[in-house]
């Protein structure tokens, strides 16, 4: 069932902070993500964000936009590095031919750090 939302869209921008403290909740702590000084010498040249930090806004919107929604698929590829403090869009939007979402996380510049799909289940009742 296609949502009355067809588009949702959330500006957000991440600091060292939450790459520190996802690193903290995830147990991930690759340099890449949490030593700026690690990562300045690395072909990205500044610390970046945790794919699934990037994923897990997305989830938020959903989950803000359509409560009890449950997700049962997701594919994500990230095509670019999302830098603390940058300015991001999430975005999520529905295909018209399936129960498919596309998801994406967009830099200002338009370069894409997110791109996949979803399925995603939403209850007739969360849907105006």
């Amino acid at each position: 069932m296609a949502p009355n939302k067809p588009r949702l869209e959330q500006a957000v921008t991440l600091s060292q902070q939450d790459f520190d403290r996802f690193a903290e909740i995830s147990g991930d702590h690759n340099p890449i993500h949490v030593d700026p000084q690690y990562a300045s010498v690395t072909r990205f040249g500044a610390t970046v964000s945790h794919g699934m930090l990037l994923f897990s806004h997305l989830r938020a919107l959903i989950a803000r936009s359509w409560p009890g929604a449950t997700l049962s698929m997701q594919e994500l590829m990230f095509p670019a590095p999302a830098y603390a403090d940058e300015a991001l869009t999430v975005i999520v939007e529905a295909r018209q031919q399936d129960d498919l979402f596309t998801t994406r996380v967009v830099k200002a510049d338009g370069g894409i750090c997110l791109e996949g799909r979803a399925r995603i289940h939403i209850a007739e009742e969360n849907t105006p």
